[in-house]
């Protein structure tokens, strides 16, 4: 077996020229009212206005990018509950690579409809029962197509890098940054980009409580694998953490919080009421973390990436009469 090669920053910065023009170099908001609820500077960089709605776009484009001729002609395969599978299926059109995407049964239709509409095939399975990493791998072996994961791979995390290379260098320095933690794709990618931009900056993951996987890990130095997690957070709803993602989560990250559900549909009120934005619940992991550690964040300049904005309108309206 192979020996791991890790990216760089080198690799998120060739990715940063690979994406112009075709990602979009999103705003970085702010909010009077959470700075005056925090006693901080906090600066949401928006990825969910990003093409297809999240950050995946990034890394997807990233990696199909970089497909030789015979790849581009076999096509991609990817696994995705519904964000990564719409960044695999905008890039390889825009590319003219033909991709399959293996969805669960019950990926929000939102989800589902766009990456059709994107023009890739989607193939469903059950979340509960079967493993998606198995299909994928099975389908590209036998039709000789590339599968591009959803969280790790090389090209993928340093592409997600890029959000927060966009952030450092339109914001300048920031003493803490509070990532939404899923398979550990943008945590891994913004960590490259934080230790070599903002070097002093503290680096938080973010979880939901009933999928903390990422911070067992972190914990106890190796990755620990849970089933399937119920929460609201889809995007989060991974079982481990990746062979890339994690040993550069370990080494570069200060600690990894979880926040519970209500925490997550009450930042996405917020969201909703005062700064005029849809955000899934994935995406509103690094504002709910804020909230419950605001105390250590007092007269601090914060950066928090708000993920993505993917979500049912019939889930989201439910969610927030809770």
């Amino acid at each position: 077996m192979q020996p791991l090669v890790f990216p760089s920053f080198a690799d998120v910065a060739a990715a940063a020229e690979r994406i112009d023009g075709h990602a979009h170099r999103t705003p970085v908001f702010t909010s009077r009212t959470i700075d005056a609820e925090i006693g901080a500077q906090v600066f949401f960089k928006c990825e969910n206005l990003q093409r297809t709605g999240s950050f995946k776009f990034r890394g997807a484009f990233n990696a199909l990018a970089k497909f030789d001729p015979q790849q581009r002609k076999a096509g991609v395969v990817a696994f995705s509950s519904g964000n990564h599978a719409q960044g695999i299926a905008l890039a390889a059109s825009l590319l003219n690579i033909p991709a399959t995407i293996v969805m669960p049964y019950d990926a929000p239709a939102a989800k589902v409809a766009a990456t059709q509409e994107y023009g890739a095939r989607v193939v469903f399975y059950d979340r509960y029962t079967e493993d998606r990493e198995q299909i994928g791998r099975s389908m590209a072996q036998e039709h000789g197509m590339t599968l591009i994961p959803s969280y790790d791979h090389p090209d993928v995390l340093a592409g997600q890098g890029t959000a927060a290379k966009e952030l450092h260098e339109s914001v300048g320095e920031l003493d803490a940054l509070f990532v939404g933690l899923g398979g550990g794709g943008m945590l891994s990618g913004t960590t490259l980009a934080t230790r070599e931009l903002a070097p002093k900056c503290r680096l938080y993951g973010v979880e939901p409580e009933a999928g903390n996987d990422g911070q067992r890990s972190f914990k106890t130095g190796s990755i620990v694998h849970i089933d399937t997690p119920d929460t609201i957070a889809d995007g989060a709803q991974t079982q481990h953490l990746g062979n890339y993602t994690f040993p550069i989560i370990r080494d570069g990250v200060n600690d990894i919080l979880t926040v519970s559900d209500a925490q997550l549909i009450a930042a996405m009120k917020f969201f909703a009421q005062r700064m005029k934005m849809v955000v899934e619940p994935t995406g509103c992991l690094g504002l709910a973390a804020i909230r419950q550690v605001k105390e250590q964040l007092k007269g601090q300049r914060v950066g928090v990436i708000v993920t993505g904005g993917n979500i049912d309108v019939e889930k989201y309206v439910e969610l927030l009469k809770r």
